[in-house]
């Protein structure tokens, strides 16, 4: 244990990302419903857990203030609509067989965020914070190269997330009525989704096995609860700290595809893989080194 850290932070940080690590084992045991109905049903049964957890603390009445303020509401409407495009594209690529290529995304996403700060934030970065932002570039371009496509999946994950990051910066609100908030605003589409679904004949909750039907109603409990581990540990915890923490789950990801479902690891992908992982442990020990003084100057 590293003097001074907070023995439950780190424990409540490296939890939350072990339990994202292991996502792919979870969605590709949902591999028999549409990729879209997952989403829906993540957004439906994650805002009725957190409408049980706020009612259980006796928060309505916060909740309803916030309800009513209109600038607050666009901010979570918006990110909520982020959260859909990177659970909806990771729920996609995990079932269409590209957990690599969705690890990448969450490999790279520390370095989009320096770059949003930038572009965004008006941050300033030294030189050594430049340095590995431009060698993922060059390994995005090796990869784009190699495959003469984009990988859209990565980028889309890894700018999508970024993103929400970035709303979650002005967001006012906690991350359990801001993550409410965000569930809510997608609730009553992702009801109506579900309900035309099954008017049509293609719904899939409760027409498949009792386990599949069990892991669908549980969307909601594993979508929350690390949420919930991560907004406790980044309290307790440095900021350096879990930054070095979050590796845990693209890590996870990688060796799942690889190891588990045997997806093609070339030698093109090796390459491309290792010059982002080479500017990852610049970025990490640029970081760590550092992590007593402003990672950041603001103009």
């Amino acid at each position: 244990m590293v003097e001074g850290l907070n023995r439950k932070g780190l424990m409540l940080g490296f939890g939350a990302y072990l339990i994202w690590g292991f996502f792919p084992l979870y969605f590709k045991a949902l591999s028999s419903i549409p990729s879209a109905q997952v989403l829906a049903h993540r957004f439906v049964w994650s805002f009725l857990l957190l409408i049980l957890i706020l009612a259980q603390r006796k928060e309505w009445k916060t909740l309803g203030k916030h309800l009513r303020n209109k600038k607050t509401l666009a901010i979570y409407a918006l990110a909520g609509s982020l959260l859909a495009i990177n659970w909806g594209t990771y729920v996609w690529a995990v079932n269409a067989g590209f957990v690599l290529e969705s690890s990448l995304g969450y490999f790279i996403n520390p370095l989009v965020n320096v770059l949003l700060g930038v572009l965004f934030l008006r941050e300033r970065l030294r030189w050594s914070q430049w340095l590995p932002v431009g060698i993922a570039a060059v390994g995005v371009a090796y990869l784009t190269i190699q495959y003469h496509t984009l990988p859209w999946i990565a980028l889309t994950l890894a700018f999508s997330f970024g993103f929400y990051g970035l709303v979650k910066k002005v967001a006012p609100l906690s991350s359990l009525y801001g993550l409410t908030l965000e569930t809510m605003v997608l609730f009553l589409p992702a009801v109506f989704y579900l309900t035309l679904q099954e008017v049509n004949g293609a719904g899939s909750f409760g027409h498949g096995s009792l386990w599949v039907n069990v892991l669908v109603l549980l969307s909601g409990v594993v979508t929350v609860i690390p949420l919930l581990m991560f907004g406790s540990a980044a309290r307790l915890v440095p900021l350096w700290t879990m930054g070095l923490l979050q590796y845990i789950a693209p890590t996870c990801q990688f060796l799942l595809g690889v190891l588990i479902f045997h997806e093609p690891f070339t030698t093109a992908r090796l390459i491309g893989f290792s010059i982002i992982w080479l500017a990852l442990l610049i970025f990490s020990t640029e970081r760590w080194w550092l992590r007593g003084t402003p990672q950041v100057v603001y103009k």
